[in-house]
């Protein structure tokens, strides 16, 4: 089996409209509720331009086929980071600056690449990467 890409990443949350708000405001990620039977007020999708569901994020009494503990706003566990290639360096700066944010920039010029890290309102860390063209 080969990976083809990444499908989707999926938090759970007690600040289901708040992380979705944030996700669209942020990243200009699309919101859409998820597929029956689930309710709006218990799940959003995230998507990109290209229409690619890229989170997906559940309260946290949304059913699940395979649950497990998970503790909203605790570190993201043996998961460390999830990372977006992004566009638009100097906009998401200004979004994050905006918002108050607490973020890192990482320069890895070598590599054609500048990075953001910065923290959902969950604590899921983000590595925004932004490529030069």
């Amino acid at each position: 089996m080969i990976v083809e890409r990444l499908d989707h990443v999926n938090i759970i949350t007690d600040r289901l409209a708040e992380t979705a708000r944030f996700y669209a405001e942020m990243l200009d990620l699309e919101e859409r509720d998820g597929p029956a039977p689930l309710k709006p007020e218990q799940v959003r999708w995230m998507y990109d331009s290209a229409g690619n569901a890229i989170l997906h994020i559940n309260s946290v009494d949304c059913p699940r086929a395979f649950d497990r503990d998970v503790t909203p706003g605790d570190a993201t566990g043996a998961i460390h980071h999830v990372a977006l290639r992004c566009g638009d360096f100097d906009e998401v700066k200004k979004r994050l600056d905006a918002r108050g944010a607490d973020y890192r920039v990482n320069d890895l010029s070598s590599a054609g690449l500048r990075q953001i890290f910065t923290a959902d309102p969950n604590n899921v860390l983000l590595e925004l990467n932004f490529f030069a063209a």
